[in-house]
């Protein structure tokens, strides 16, 4: 959390600045996801050098030359995902751990794969901090899922594929829910993916623009 008691105002204020000028009038109104974003200090997941910047409408480098995404794309894909508290969760790409957090503020069921063993750590450490506890965490290529643990209700992923993975479309539950982007490293798109009644649905959203989904099913 902010240092103080002083920083933590302020830090909320810029939160909900965030919300009100970024996320809302672009349509993001579900009261759960608001409220899971304005909880979450995004300063304390950006390196310190960038944090005058945290709340700013762009994505910000970390470490291991990743990103975190801007505001407004976080918020987009949660509102899409549409977690309920008893949803089994997959986050693929944990990174700095921004959009781990506001997932464990939607449940208490939350997986997260990360393949950069150091940013796993950093954003343990960071939930850690903030008393989040309701994550589990795994150093590992995300493209094959979490077999273990499957199936599950939702599954996000933070990173671009340039095809469906047929592992996490595998590992969704009946009526569960995946959000992707895909695409080439120029052209994006933001899809929601489906099952239902053994028929797989692809409905593409927005452009976006994401780092690569390094993995044996998405870019070697």
């Amino acid at each position: 959390m902010p240092d103080d008691e002083t920083d933590f105002v302020s830090s909320l204020a810029a939160r909900r600045r965030m919300i009100a000028e970024q996320i809302e009038p672009r349509g993001i109104g579900q009261p759960r996801v608001l409220s899971a974003i304005e909880a979450v200090p995004r300063e304390i997941f950006v390196p310190p050098a960038s944090r005058s910047k945290a709340y700013e409408d762009r994505a910000l480098a970390i470490d291991s030359e990743q990103t975190i995404s801007q505001p407004f794309i976080v918020a987009f894909m949660t509102n899409l995902l549409a977690v309920e508290p008893e949803h089994k969760v997959l986050e693929i790409g944990t990174g700095s751990g921004y959009q781990t957090a506001i997932l464990a503020r939607l449940s208490n069921h939350i997986f997260t794969i990360e393949r950069i063993e150091s940013l796993s750590q950093q954003a343990r450490d960071r939930l850690n901090r903030l008393g989040t506890r309701a994550v589990r965490f795994r150093v590992g290529d995300g493209s094959l899922g979490w077999l273990e643990e499957a199936p599950f209700d939702r599954i996000v992923v933070t990173a671009a594929a340039p095809r469906l993975p047929q592992p996490l479309i595998d590992q969704l539950a009946p009526g569960g829910r995946l959000v992707i982007p895909v695409g080439n490293e120029k052209l994006q798109t933001l899809s929601v993916v489906t099952r239902s009644k053994g028929r797989t649905i692809e409905r593409p959203t927005i452009p976006c623009r994401f780092v690569k989904f390094i993995g044996t099913a998405a870019w070697e």
